[in-house]
């Protein structure tokens, strides 16, 4: 099975949602005039697309069916899609791995899928070449160091990795000193997701950061935060969270074959200006591709 096909197959539930819905209005309506759009809206804010996104879709939408005198029902699907590619288009959703080695730092609240996200993006920088470094820096949770080494192995990734309850900052040391001997080509740095308080957790983050700035600060970075589709809109106050608190680069977006609420990733994308780096739609390793939006878009509707 071809990506687009499993991404097909994964946003099924989502896809079910959007057609019944959409296509309701459709029915419903004669003729494309206001009321319809008024209906539309409706319908893409109850897909879980947002509010406010919502809103800017049908304003473009309303803007190009009178300039190009749109009537027909499939055209006004065709201009929709088009409407939801712009935004998810609006910012550069490319990988910047520049250098050698790059960092990518990986974070997210517990239960997303984090570790799961590391080994296939592990697994996908391998097949395309790169020599992977993983450090093993969620020393917080119980078993979270175990479960990174059976992914890195299935990966073909090397593990840097110290006993539960290590700092992690030093395991992200170990880890930047281990890519340099080997001459690996990236570097994915693990974190944790929840510790007894917020501040703390943040803290941690920082002092990672702080330690990847001073020891590899002519790299490429890239900060990549996991955000599970199944929660609709909470994802989106999770990606806000984060964006006080670091520089999130982009998203990996996990779990969407397990959901009707995948129109809630053009809401993020919009709304916080982060465009989606990885898309996640099954549990094999090789269930992680780069993320299309045209691919995603016509999946979708």
């Amino acid at each position: 099975m071809g990506f687009f096909d499993k991404l097909k197959k994964g946003l099924g539930k989502t896809k079910t949602s959007f057609d019944e819905k959409i296509n309701n209005v459709f029915s419903n309506f004669k003729k494309v005039d206001e009321e319809f759009l008024e209906e539309l809206e409706e319908a893409l804010i109850m897909s879980d697309i947002g509010v406010d996104t919502s809103i800017k879709i049908i304003e473009n939408l309303r803007k190009k069916i009178k300039k190009e005198n749109i009537k027909d029902d499939e055209e006004v699907k065709e201009a929709l899609r088009n409407e939801m590619k712009i935004m998810l288009d609006e910012i550069d959703n490319s990988l910047h791995l520049e250098t050698k080695p790059s960092v990518i730092l990986v974070v997210g609240v517990n239960g997303v899928g984090k570790t799961t996200s590391i080994g296939k993006v592990a697994n996908r920088l391998k097949k395309d070449g790169k020599k992977v470094v993983v450090a093993a820096a969620d020393t917080f949770r119980a078993a979270a160091v175990e479960q990174l080494e059976i992914w890195s192995k299935r990966s073909g990734a090397e593990i840097v990795k110290r006993k539960e309850g290590s700092d992690p900052a030093s395991v992200v040391y170990d880890a930047i000193k281990k890519t340099k001997e080997i001459d690996a080509d990236v570097l994915i740095v693990d974190t944790a997701g929840r510790l007894h308080n917020k501040q703390y957790l943040m803290d941690e983050l920082r002092k990672i950061k702080k330690v990847i700035d001073k020891e590899m600060q002519e790299y490429s970075q890239e900060i990549l935060l996991v955000i599970d589709g199944t929660t609709g809109q909470n994802a989106i106050s999770q990606v806000k969270a984060f964006k006080q608190e670091t520089d999130v680069t982009g998203l990996i977006l996990t779990k969407l074959d397990g959901t009707a609420k995948g129109g809630v990733v053009i809401g993020i994308v919009q709304e916080n200006k982060i465009p989606v780096k990885f898309i996640g739609v099954g549990e094999q390793i090789d269930d992680m591709e780069i993320f299309n939006s045209e691919d995603f878009v016509r999946a979708i509707i």
